[in-house]
């Protein structure tokens, strides 16, 4: 067990190195090669406790010479670490636990087989791609329907070419295509069109619509019903109504794990999975191989978002390769009604060898071009700090956008004045409830809107600026202001207007991570939580009956994504982190529909911007070694 004050990660880190270390001494290396292994398999594991796939041997040599007295060369390293005898080539990874490729990048075994793996599957699904001729049209019907809904010269006064448009044509072409845009850029209308075109195409298209967490899951299908008015009625009835997490649409197996695999694929014809950002390497890989080859596949997310929370960015490194090909370019000009040269694909930097796969959206249709949130969401990408710092400044009140300079370890008065002002109106909205035992119910709808119009995004979870003191904070802010008992020794931490955040899928329940809920008395006065549902409104549930659970005025930005607020406030740490990143802070600010609020020092925010997450992989390279089969 970790000693008191040990991270469980560095535990881990170091049983693992001790463990490696005996396994090699076992095999018969010397102890010398047996101690160095058993330093790297430690490196290694927090390496990819921290999210990375694999780790560079320059990286774990300089982690060994700033452990001891001499310099441990590369020649050395890589000489000492194949002789012990439990590393394998790339080559010839064979069944023994490390892997280290002709790039110097030691990995586990498992996180190299995953690697592989989604290479091979992608590099099939590209081998096999529907692509038509140059000279060759889409079917008349398919694109007498999309020319009906891209308007030829739509949005012609700002862009002169609809990348909406050319991300649904990719995918009518390809077998394989990943869309990259930011909020308001139009993601849904690009899956709405594209959904409409293949089933004119095929109106028994076997469509399925996935996402990794059950809120993301959730919204995909109602902001589809939302943006499907203008898609023609016999095609709107033909729209998938329901959708689902990854894990449940693989299927969980009572053996361990999923139902669905490269032996028993899904029986679809397309696969849309939103919020794609989210996908970890491991559950990348299975996806992919569970998904026919005859079958499409599109990844639909933001590149810049914050990767996911375990090994891998598999949604960031698919995007970096937006480039079109010649024949590809006379195509989409062809089906655009524009000259060729209009259509400039950025440059990648490096290539990914998915010519032709990737498409980004960069028009924002939801923030102007003099929008201080979009202005300053550009900036935060560009990695300009002295920008952002000069726009914060700058920002007057009221404003879509303020700025509490607060370096203090914690929160000061003023931003705790406005946290409980932003929740003024959410506490009026639960004013009839508190009173409401034994009579009916008023409808939750009120409260649950008025709750969602703002949150509290915090960086971290422990410190007096993370979302454990924040929540504790609101919840005794809101009990008072409604004359509620409050929390303590023998008090429920039970009451009228909590808001809660499902912590783990409960399929019985079908309540899913992230989902939020509301507590509310129903009409006998028993106090139950009440979850959104898209076919009764609102669902109740019991206190009791909750999967983990916690307060929710207040959640990690983690936690938020694929999530929209009218407005945020975003709570930095006081002290720079290494979990405080460009990504953290861009995809925070971005939660937000119409307003801002940054709490943080100049110092901070300014290292943020300046700390990117990489994460080190080599699935390009397994790409492009990839054997297809």
């Amino acid at each position: 067990m970790p000693s008191t004050g040990t991270a469980p990660d560095e535990w881990l880190a170091e049983a693992f190195g001790r463990h490696a270390q005996r396994w090699a001494a076992e095999t018969g290396a010397s102890a010398v090669v047996a101690e160095t292994l058993g330093k790297a398999a430690a490196a290694l594991s927090r390496a990819t406790s921290a999210g990375h796939v694999c780790m560079n041997l320059s990286d774990i040599a300089a982690a060994l010479n700033a452990d001891a007295a001499g310099a441990v060369t590369l020649d050395t390293l890589r000489q000492v670490l194949c002789e012990s005898r439990l590393v394998g080539s790339a080559e010839d990874p064979g069944v023994i636990p490390f892997v280290l490729d002709a790039h110097d990048r030691f990995y586990l075994h498992r996180y190299f087989d995953y690697e592989r793996r989604l290479a091979r599957a992608l590099a099939q699904r590209r081998a096999s791609a529907f692509t038509a001729p140059a000279g060759e049209n889409l079917p008349t019907n398919v694109a007498a329907l999309l020319a009906t809904l891209f308007p030829r010269g739509a949005p012609a006064h700002v862009v002169p070419v609809d990348w909406q448009k050319v991300a649904v044509i990719t995918a009518l072409l390809g077998r394989l295509t990943i869309i990259s845009g930011g909020p308001g850029t139009g993601k849904t209308t690009v899956i709405v069109n594209l959904l409409a075109c293949l089933l004119e195409e095929n109106p028994a298209c076997r469509v399925a619509l996935a996402a990794p967490t059950g809120k993301a899951a959730v919204r995909i299908t109602e902001t589809i019903r939302l943006r499907a008015a203008h898609i023609p009625e016999k095609i709107k009835e033909l729209l998938p109504k329901k959708s689902s997490t990854v894990h449940r649409l693989l299927g969980v197996s009572p053996k361990g794990g999923f139902l669905h695999d490269i032996e028993n694929p899904l029986p679809i014809d397309v696969l849309v999975v939103d919020e794609a950002s989210m996908l970890d390497l491991a559950l990348a890989t299975r996806l992919f191989e569970a998904v026919p080859p005859t079958a499409r596949i599109i990844l639909v997310g933001d590149k810049d978002q914050l990767a996911a929370v375990e090994s891998g960015a598999v949604f960031a490194e698919l995007s970096v390769d937006p480039r079109l090909s010649e024949p590809r370019v006379e195509q989409l000009a062809r089906v655009c009604g524009v000259a060729p040269e209009v259509i400039q694909s950025p440059r990648p930097d490096p290539a990914m060898g998915l010519t032709d796969s990737v498409v980004w959206l960069k028009h924002n249709f939801r923030f102007g071009r003099e929008s201080s949130i979009g202005r300053l969401a550009e900036e935060i990408n560009a990695g300009d700090a002295r920008a952002v710092l000069d726009r914060l400044r700058s920002a007057s009140s009221p404003s879509s956008l303020t700025w509490i300079d607060d370096a203090s370890p914690i929160p000061s008065p003023g931003v705790i004045d406005a946290l409980c002002a932003s929740y003024a109106l959410y506490v009026d909205a639960c004013r009839p409830h508190v009173d409401a035992c034994g009579t009916p119910m008023l409808d939750p709808g009120a409260v649950s809107q008025a709750f969602g119009r703002f949150r509290v995004l915090c960086a971290v979870r422990d410190g007096h600026r993370g979302t454990t003191a924040i929540n504790e904070r609101m919840s005794a802010f809101f009990r008072r202001e409604l004359d509620l008992p409050t929390g303590g020794l023998g008090r429920s931490e039970w009451y009228p207007g909590r808001p809660v955040v499902v912590l783990r899928n409960e399929y019985t329940l079908r309540l899913f991570n992230g989902d939020i809920g509301i507590a509310l008395p129903d009409a006998a006065g028993n106090l139950m939580v009440y979850f959104p549902d898209a076919e009764s409104g609102f669902r109740p549930v019991a206190p009791v009956r909750l999967p983990e659970h916690e307060t929710a005025f207040a959640m990690t930005v983690h936690k938020a994504q694929g999530s929209e607020f009218d407005d945020v406030l975003v709570m930095l740490p006081a002290k720079t982190q290494r979990v405080l990143t460009r990504e953290l802070l861009y995809t925070g600010v971005t939660r937000a529909r119409a307003r801002v609020t940054l709490v943080g020092s100049a110092e901070v925010v300014a290292n943020a911007i300046q700390s990117t997450t990489e994460r080190v992989s080599g699935l390009a390279a397994r790409l492009r070694d990839a054997t297809i089969v």
